[in-house]
């Protein structure tokens, strides 16, 4: 499986795949909250409805620009074209990180402490891997640039594993997993995407000459 991502457009190929599910959703619930016709079940996110909005909005961004930093052809013919896409993905890596915690402090939970908790650990998380990525890239350091973008994809792409983990559960069994082992499942899943991406980081790779990108 780690050999799919040995080339930089199947890597990227095989992330705009996994974010699919949880940019599709954000693209819908986009038109939704503006227009009040979000389900029942997401309603009591509308007592913070631009910190709601933000984090969906954000989300697509982050997505979509996400997998196209991973292909060498944007990166070596289109430089500026790499940079901006680039720029779009940190700022909505920030506000989707950001809005994440706004929610998180505003809205009444559904969940356990346990998984709350460990929603707020992975927005700063995801907050940190951008500072770390920004930090390198004024470094010139390109290797650990893109290390540091790969986590920040991961931390905030989590939310596709628990797609592909719950969606089957919920067909299978007719409603989404609850309680404490539904939780186990929630982080779980998010920490298996960030684990990944740790493995795919260690794959054996031809070294990248420190220049600015």
């Amino acid at each position: 499986m780690i050999r799919l991502f040995q080339r930089p457009i199947p890597l990227a190929f095989g992330l705009a795949v996994f974010s699919a599910i949880p940019v599709l959703i954000a693209l819908v619930e986009v038109v939704q909250i503006p227009t009040g016709t979000y389900p029942e079940d997401s309603a009591r996110l509308a007592v913070a409805p631009v910190a709601w909005f933000a984090h969906v909005l954000t989300a697509v961004a982050f997505g979509v620009t996400g997998p196209l930093q991973f292909v060498r052809a944007l990166r070596h013919r289109f430089g500026a074209l790499h940079r901006l896409a680039g720029r779009i993905f940190v700022i909505a890596g920030a506000v989707l990180g950001l809005s994440g915690l706004a929610l998180l402090a505003q809205v009444a939970h559904v969940r356990t402490p346990l998984a709350e908790g460990a929603r707020g650990l992975f927005g700063l998380a995801l907050l940190a891997a951008l500072a770390c990525a920004m930090a390198a890239i004024r470094d010139g350091d390109i290797p650990r640039h893109r290390a540091w973008i790969v986590r920040a994809y991961a931390i905030g792409m989590g939310s596709g594993a628990i797609a592909l983990v719950f969606f089957p559960i919920y067909v299978l069994a007719g409603r989404a997993p609850d309680g404490i082992a539904a939780d186990i499942l929630f982080i779980g899943a998010w920490a298996m995407t960030i684990g990944i991406a740790e493995l795919i980081l260690r794959r054996p790779s031809r070294p990248l000459s420190r220049r600015p990108a």
